[in-house]
């Protein structure tokens, strides 16, 4: 009788196991890796939301393969090595399919080991400094040649600039925009003493003395202008203090890389009406496919209030080829998605088609957009057409002969088209 209930108490436990495994395999689980705490909450925090917004929607639809999406949350806390951490325990602990996630280059350069050795998929929807490919991942966010050297380029040829003044936060992404930044600059003819450069750490507040300086330096009677990489919750006391000395976008314009819609919601706009952002996207683009969105987003946040913004678009744009190529290849495996990837289509939500390239970047419309004071921006510039990203600057001597190519035969993210090979590591 004892070895008879053991037997039945065996089964019951296996049969358990079993039920709980095929419960996992019924759903295909989402990464969510973003800071929802932190001096990048007020940027990340809407797309952790977003990517909950899409899997709500993909189940609605049926799911994928026939399964749920299910979304594994954690959050990083704005803290870069923490990023790397998060991402070992969505790949190896929760057998995450895809990862969603990152803000700042430097929580991306911290995750790319740990994806690339665990050969996981991230979707990074944010612009970065480019000067980089991975096989694992998609870069849905502008390059360079899609924000940076678009609107410098518009500065100087609409509104006359001969003077700049780049002033971002310390960490990659704005220290290699800007070295692009200042050889572009070069190349068109600005001299060193008109070109000032600034620095200041992630959550920096006192901001009086760096204005002042840029007050200063645009009072040498050339025109100049701020571009800005400022990043996170320091662009709120930065934009108050140009209101407070008086610096209006007539006297000295800043165009931002990081200053969306979400920013601008935190504080009064009234002072920097005029002033300027470079991006693929705007909420006040006027097409089918965004109004349908910010109806969806509203609905989904339960808030009326709540506005859309670039990044939330990279991460639409992101989640809808996932899905797209997992359903073409009908699997959710790394290596046959990665491929996959390339060449599809979906509608960006500025009335165009986003395509992915074989270096794994967009083809994405740049738009600059004037602050209004109701917080939106009004489309003063655009492009006529798509812009194909380049994972590689040709301004840098170390990448202009590099291209990023991840078909066949090349299949390598830093091609030297001179030596007709593979340099140093694929990424």
């Amino acid at each position: 009788m004892k070895l008879k209930k053991l037997i039945a108490a065996s089964s019951i436990i296996a049969s358990s196991l079993m039920a709980q495994v095929a419960v996992a395999a019924d759903t295909i689980k989402v990464g969510v890796l973003h800071s929802l705490s932190g001096t990048m909450a007020i940027s990340e925090t809407t797309l952790k939301d977003t990517v909950l917004m899409m899997i709500e929607e993909q189940n609605k639809a049926g799911g994928l393969l026939g399964k749920k999406l299910e979304a594994v949350v954690v959050d990083p806390a704005s803290n870069w090595p923490l990023f790397a951490e998060k991402t070992r325990e969505l790949l190896a602990k929760e057998k995450v399919d895809v990862i969603f996630g990152c803000w700042t280059s430097v929580s991306r350069k911290s995750v790319l080991p740990v994806i690339e050795e665990l050969n996981g998929l991230l979707f990074y929807p944010v612009q970065y400094e480019g000067e980089e490919s991975s096989k694992n991942v998609f870069y849905t966010g502008a390059a360079p040649n899609q924000q940076a050297i678009p609107a410098v380029d518009y500065l100087m040829n609409d509104i006359g600039a001969t003077r700049w003044v780049l002033a971002g936060t310390d960490y990659v992404y704005p220290r290699t925009t800007n070295k692009i930044l200042e050889a572009y600059l070069k190349a068109k003819g600005v001299k060193d003493e008109d070109i000032m450069i600034n620095y200041t750490p992630f959550g920096h507040s006192d901001w009086q003395g760096i204005v002042s300086d840029i007050k200063k330096f645009g009072s040498a009677g050339k025109k100049t202008a701020v571009v800005s990489t400022i990043n996170g919750d320091a662009n709120i006391p930065f934009y108050k203090e140009l209101g407070n000395q008086g610096i209006s976008a007539e006297d000295i314009p800043v165009v931002a890389f990081s200053v969306g819609e979400e920013e601008l919601s935190g504080f009064d706009t009234k002072p920097l009406v005029g002033h300027l952002a470079a991006w693929n996207y705007f909420q006040s683009v006027e097409s089918e496919e965004n109004d349908e969105f910010i109806a969806a987003w509203k609905t989904f946040i339960g808030d009326e209030k709540r506005v859309t913004n670039d990044p939330m678009e990279a991460t639409y744009i992101g989640f809808k080829m996932w899905a797209k190529a997992v359903e073409k290849v009908g699997t959710t495996d790394v290596d046959a998605v990665e491929q996959a990837m390339i060449g599809v289509a979906v509608p960006n939500l500025t009335g165009g088609v986003a395509v992915m390239n074989p270096n794994h970047h967009l083809s994405k419309p740049v738009l600059i957009g004037e602050i209004q004071e109701d917080g939106q921006f009004e489309v003063v510039w655009e492009t006529p057409d798509t812009v194909i990203g380049d994972a590689w600057s040709d301004y840098l001597p170390s990448s202009m002969n590099l291209v990023s190519d991840w078909t066949a035969p090349i299949k390598c993210g830093n091609y030297d088209v001179k030596t007709a090979k593979c340099s140093g590591q694929n990424f």
